[in-house]
């Protein structure tokens, strides 16, 4: 199984450091640089869903991979600021996009939830070979964050990333997968109100439970020490060598933090593609915009080994190596 096609959405609505302060107050434009690396994001338009995002990454992937929605069996859709409750997202994007033959449904693991998404595709191709699947990684977060906390307020964009996936020739495609839940640490992001343990109430909403919470340092500190290990797990199953990595596309949290974790795994050989400055963290759909601009860049070249690996909120971490056919 490989990768036959990318593609992205970014909102057209640019959010710069130093447009943000009259959003957040305490948000020096230095300081938020300094501290993350990142310049601006996008934020959806008013009128804008994560369907909407997710079905124009969707549209731009499936040309990429020169398909038509209708030949599509599978439609996954990760993300964890869905249109609603309920219908799932991928609903309404196999709607939006004509995918009519898709058995289509959604996957909340976050950040890693691109990556879980291609763990997912793989499944389904090894039992129906001939299967294309189209993995969405969508979010809004500029929807729930709670623009008087600067230190979460600052990190996140909107965006959609999207991927085809199918058969590809031997020698390319999935070499291998590493996920990890760690379900001990669910309280390090989360958002308390709007589900079953804590419905939707003016209570809730007076208190603001419904904005997006995040603990800094115990995120930096689970990066720090969960996701070097995924990746040499990995690799050493692969039996491949960190020097021997090409490409290295990780989840968009924070540059420096980034930085950190590019010595710390030894992965200093390999071109680290960033986004953030431009777009800060969008979400699960970090990996897939990346990726994708990576692949429409032609950063990546035929035979490349390129490693994708996406960490957050669950916790959890979502590890992937491709050999790279050129799409």
């Amino acid at each position: 199984m490989g990768i036959l096609g990318t593609g992205s959405y970014l909102p057209a609505e640019v959010v710069t450091n130093d447009d943000l302060v009259r959003r957040v107050p305490d948000a020096d434009p230095e300081w938020v640089s300094r501290k993350t690396k990142i310049e601006a994001r996008r934020f959806a338009a008013p009128g804008e869903a994560t369907s909407d995002l997710a079905a124009e990454a969707a549209v731009r992937a499936l040309r990429g991979a020169g398909l038509d929605a209708a030949g599509i069996d599978y439609l996954i859709v990760s993300t964890s600021t869905g249109d609603s409750p309920q219908p799932p997202t991928s609903a309404l994007v196999q709607d939006k996009i004509g995918a009519g033959r898709a058995a289509c449904f959604d996957i909340n693991v976050v950040c890693a939830g691109f990556v879980f998404g291609i763990a997912l595709a793989n499944s389904l191709i090894a039992t129906q070979p001939g299967a294309k699947v189209l993995v969405i990684a969508s979010d809004v977060y500029s929807r729930i964050l709670d623009f008087g906390d600067r230190r979460t307020a600052v990190l996140f964009g909107d965006g959609a990333g999207a991927a085809v996936l199918g058969a590809v020739p031997d020698g390319y495609g999935l070499v291998d997968l590493e996920l990890v839940s760690r379900g001990e640490a669910n309280e390090l992001i989360h958002v308390p109100a709007g589900g079953s343990r804590l419905p939707a109430s003016a209570e809730t909403v007076a208190n603001g439970d419904h904005y997006f919470k995040m603990n800094g340092r115990g995120v930096r500190e689970f990066v720090a020490s969960g996701v070097p290990p995924a990746l040499e797990t990995l690799l050493k199953r692969a039996g491949v060598a960190v020097e021997d990595v090409d490409h290295f596309v990780p989840h968009q949290a924070n540059g420096v933090m980034l930085a950190e974790l590019v010595e710390q795994t030894g992965l200093t050989a390999a071109t680290t593609h960033l986004t953030l400055d431009r777009y800060g963290n969008v979400g699960s759909a970090s990996v897939a915009v990346t990726l994708d601009e990576a692949a429409r860049s032609g950063a990546l070249t035929d035979g490349d080994l390129v490693l994708l690996a996406g960490f957050g909120g669950g916790m959890s971490v979502g590890a992937c190596l491709l050999r790279w056919r050129a799409i």
